[in-house]
Parts: C-alpha cells; sequence; structure tokens
C-alpha cells in the first residue's frame, strides 16, 4: 500500500514538472470524443511511471532526452519495456528531439501505433 501512495505522489509531482516535449506531445493527444482514444499522462502502472498511456489498447509512450542516452539508463529501460510486454502493454519510444522537430507528425504516428494495436486485436 506505501509503495503504491509513493508512486503515485511521484506521478502527481511528475504532472506538474512536465518536460518541454511532453508539454508538446500532451497538448496534441489530450482531449475525449468518440473518435480519439483517451492518454493519461504521468501514469503509474505497477511500480513505474509511464510518460503517457492510452488504456484502451494498453499503449505506454516514453519521450526519451539526454537521460537515456548512458548505457546503464538503455539496459534499465529495456529491462522496463520487457517487464510492461510481459504486462501485456506495448511501448513506444520517442526522441525528445523528434517532438522538437515536429510534434505533430509525433502525435499522428502515435495515433497511428493506436490504430494497429485496435486492429490487431
Amino acid at each position: 500500500m506505501r509503495q503504491r501512495t509513493l508512486i503515485t505522489n511521484r506521478a502527481r509531482a511528475l504532472r506538474k514538472a512536465m518536460s518541454g516535449p511532453e508539454v508538446m506531445l500532451w497538448s496534441r493527444l489530450r482531449g475525449r470524443g468518440p473518435d480519439r482514444p483517451t492518454f493519461r499522462r504521468q501514469h503509474p502502472f505497477g511500480s513505474v511511471i509511464l510518460d503517457f498511456y492510452c488504456p484502451s489498447v494498453r499503449l505506454a509512450v516514453d519521450v526519451d532526452g539526454s537521460t537515456h542516452w548512458d548505457e546503464e539508463r538503455q539496459r534499465r529501460d529495456l529491462a522496463r519495456d520487457r517487464w510492461l510486454e510481459g504486462q501485456g502493454v506495448a511501448v513506444m519510444r520517442i526522441p525528445a528531439s523528434a517532438v522538437y522537430r515536429d510534434a505533430g507528425a509525433v502525435a499522428a504516428g502515435i495515433l497511428l501505433q493506436v490504430e494497429a494495436l485496435k486492429a490487431g486485436r
């Protein structure tokens, strides 16, 4: 129970301190409607926090900045991705630089992935 509270509190804090690329992407993914998938930001999932999560297709989207470039962090990210996939969650990793270059195209790619996952059911 204590772990859940810690993760939830951390997720709340991260929502208030989103990175520039996360804010840019969130402005394109947020919103609800019959023709639009719902995304959650800084969503707690087990012991991890997902940058964005689409529960209808179980898709996690992580925006990776320069802190993800070193070998140790890449090993941890790979282990995390494998764990999520074991939980039935597909993972997309997006470089922050791609969001800065063209956030609209990145959002469109994410929405295409949502559609592909829906079709694959």
